[in-house]
């Protein structure tokens, strides 16, 4: 079945069923391993004021916590899951996170 639509609503019809229509743009995307009291890389750098996500994996054998008392955030992850965390706007600065379960296992985003 053909459907046609005039002027500019076929346009408008294009654009909304189009992937990544007009203007979107990708969030960016930041991956760290938690592993039985390691967290890798231990420092993220990211945009200010820019939304962006957090992709946390657990590889190792116990289960950990993301936790971070200045983003007011923390999550849990069992052995062999992932998770993510979006930030929709962080202001400028540097911010520890730590797992919860292993304390000595401490990193930094810093957001430029």
């Amino acid at each position: 079945m053909i459907v046609r639509l005039g002027g500019g609503l076929a346009l408008a019809a294009v654009l909304l069923l189009a992937p990544g229509a007009a203007g979107a743009q990708e969030m960016p995307v930041f991956r760290i391993e938690m592993r039985d009291g390691t967290i890798a890389p231990n420092l993220i750098e990211a945009p200010a004021n820019t939304p962006f996500k957090l992709e946390i994996s657990n590889t190792g054998q116990s289960p950990v916590e993301f936790e971070s008392l200045e983003l007011k955030r923390e999550k849990v992850l069992a052995p062999g899951a992932t998770s993510s965390i979006v930030f929709r706007r962080v202001e400028p600065g540097e911010y520890e996170f730590f797992d919860d379960f292993h304390p000595e296992a401490r990193a930094k985003i810093v957001v430029r």
